[in-house]
């Protein structure tokens, strides 16, 4: 497609494409400063902000816009699994939202990595710090855990390598900049 034979088509909100660049250096940071003490209140306050922005993202999911809204692109596995497989004979349905496998992958990040979140305030609390400091949450072990909040840390890891190459494998099978789109929020299409 040129620019001359096609037109942008709003999809990510502002809201959508601040979250997710957001969360990008968020992960990032927390993922780096795990296990540095001297480091240890960036982790600590990075991972309050990725809760914070994880349930305005499921706020938004709900009530946001189009394309926000959880209803235009969660589906069932059976029809994620499904796209891959056309995708993957070359016959792939072009989606200007999600498609299902980008959905599925949707709902893991944020379930994991809400998750790798959780876990690290109740570790931190077992410190005697953070907002879980006073709760019964500081009594648990701590080393099971660090190894549950560890196992979730690098399980988000594994989806975001994952979703990084369907971004790659969706942006060469459909002929789109899928990292272009997030950052100004417009699709390519062919003009009617």
């Amino acid at each position: 497609m040129t620019q001359e034979n096609t037109r942008e088509i709003p999809v990510w909100d502002l809201f959508i494409r601040l979250f997710h660049w957001s969360l990008v250096l968020l992960f990032t940071l927390t993922y780096l400063t795990e296990g540095e003490d001297e480091w240890m209140l960036v982790h600590s306050y990075g991972g309050y902000i990725i809760l914070g922005i994880l349930a305005l993202r499921i706020i938004w999911g709900l009530v946001g816009t189009r394309y926000a809204r959880f209803s235009s692109f969660v589906r069932p596995p059976a029809q994620a699994m499904e796209y891959l497989k056309q995708l993957f004979a070359g016959r792939a349905k072009d989606y200007l939202g999600h498609n299902p496998a980008g959905g599925l992958m949707i709902v893991a990040l944020i379930v994991c990595v809400s998750l790798t979140a959780l876990t690290g305030m109740a570790l931190y609390a077992t410190t005697g710090h953070g907002p879980l400091a006073a709760t019964f949450v500081a009594t648990w072990p701590d080393g099971a855990l660090e190894e549950v909040h560890e196992f979730f840390a690098n399980f988000s890891l594994t989806l975001i390598v994952v979703h990084i190459a369907g971004v790659i494998v969706g942006s060469l099978a459909h002929r789109e900049n899928l990292v272009r789109a997030m950052w100004t929020g417009k699709k390519r299409r062919p003009l009617p």
